[in-house]
């Protein structure tokens, strides 16, 4: 049987000896230990996941070549979203030197960790953002809703840089809990600016331990809905997402949250989205 063409669109892997993940305290120790390609690929080839977008873990441009190194020898990585120093006004020739490698689609800074929500507004993040629109990259957001109105402000005024927002913007769902209004439409202020895309991931470590589709389908409908199937695309957020569930879980509740959508738009959803946004290499 032919299946379409499916991506992961977020994954990370790591090797905690490299000493840069400064994340990693006590509260992830399930996760804490070297997780790399060989641990993906079986469950790829179970869910005829044809390849995935390797996404940082840590902000420092030596992990970003890690990653792409990975991805030079592991068939199934077709993208890889890295890290630059964005107040650094040599980030340009960073930029320039990571793209010979033909997998570099982009990066992401780790706003949710910067306390300043309007961080990425600086003089010289913004210059380089539009440096890396010059160059045909992308950035990923990984945004909370206290940065939807800022992201607005960065797409508006760099409308040449396609932007993802990671995770939905990790809406507050912990426990039963709703959006909100606000988070509502601050996506749906998003979803209205055309270089604007989001990933369905990470919403099950948003919504915690007792995470289902039942709880996540506003969410979810949500973004389809503002954003449209074409401007949306599935990522696991593993290994992150093995602190609340699996991979299989996953897509099992993924099938759940789009059950009523078209054949077409679960196909863009869970390929063709993240295939166009970041231009991966996929043989069809």
């Amino acid at each position: 049987m032919t299946h379409p063409v499916q991506i992961d669109a977020h994954q990370h892997f790591w090797q905690i000896a490299r000493g840069d993940y400064d994340w990693m305290d006590d509260s992830v120790d399930p996760i804490r230990h070297d997780i790399l390609p060989a641990d993906l690929a079986p469950m790829l080839a179970h869910h005829h996941v044809s390849g995935t977008v390797l996404v940082q873990a840590a902000a420092t441009v030596a992990e970003t070549e890690f990653m792409l190194g990975l991805a030079e020898e592991n068939g199934f990585i077709m993208g890889v979203v890295g890290w630059v120093d964005l107040t650094d006004p040599d980030a340009p020739a960073t930029l320039d030197r990571l793209a010979q490698s033909p997998w570099f689609k982009g990066v992401r800074p780790m706003l949710q960790d910067t306390e300043a929500t309007d961080w990425i507004l600086q003089p010289q993040v913004m210059e380089n953002l539009h440096a890396l629109a010059a160059r045909g990259l992308r950035l990923d957001a990984l945004i909370q809703p206290r940065h939807l109105d800022v992201i607005a402000q960065v797409a508006a005024q760099v409308p040449e840089l396609p932007i993802v927002v990671d995770h939905c913007a990790k809406p507050v769902i912990a426990d039963g809990a709703d959006a909100g209004d606000a988070w509502r439409a601050g996506m749906a202020r998003l979803a209205g600016l055309p270089n604007l895309w989001c990933k369905v991931s990470g919403l099950a470590n948003e919504a915690g331990s007792n995470w289902s589709a039942a709880g996540l389908q506003g969410v979810v409908d949500h973004v389809v809905g503002a954003f449209g199937a074409e401007r949306v695309m599935w990522g696991s957020d593993w290994p992150v997402l093995d602190l609340v569930g699996s991979y299989a879980e996953w897509r099992a509740v993924s099938e759940a949250l789009f059950a009523e959508l078209t054949a077409a738009q679960r196909e863009a959803i869970y390929g063709q989205t993240a295939i166009g946004f970041y231009g991966l290499e996929v043989a069809q």
